[in-house]
């Protein structure tokens, strides 16, 4: 069960047609963002192959839902157009954002507690990020 503090972040999914690249995108980003951050992975399909699934994403949406807000980072391809389906002007936003530096970002915003705007401006930012 959520302490006061997690009860009022934004929510993160990872949307990706792999399970086991949001399953551990989700992992680097929560293990930076602190265990209790609020970050889901919704990867491939029900059968474990390639692909996106609403009903793995709506799941993953409701699992980190606190009521203020869930920010969608898809990959590629249908996994925009599905994440898409779930956008509800004000609760859920899909973010056209680097999915690794994105992910960090916003998970890092949401688990210090930023309004769902300012998670996904974070996540926007991540798009200038320097490496070198």
């Amino acid at each position: 069960m959520a302490d006061d503090r997690t009860a009022w972040m934004v929510g993160v999914v990872l949307v990706s047609h792999s399970a086991g690249l949001a399953a551990e995108a989700a992992a680097l980003a929560r293990a930076i963002a602190g265990a209790d951050a609020p970050i889901a992975a919704a990867g491939g399909t029900k059968d474990g192959g390639l692909g996106t699934s609403l009903d793995l994403i709506e799941a993953a949406v409701r699992s980190v839902d606190r009521g203020h807000g869930v920010l969608l980072i898809p990959d590629l391809g249908s996994s925009v157009l599905t994440a898409r389906l779930l956008e509800e002007a004000g609760r859920r936003v899909v973010a056209d954002v680097p999915f690794v530096e994105g992910a960090i970002a916003a998970a890092v915003a949401a688990g210090a507690g930023a309004r769902l705007a300012d998670v996904l401006a974070a996540a926007e930012d991540a798009r200038t990020f320097r490496k070198l």
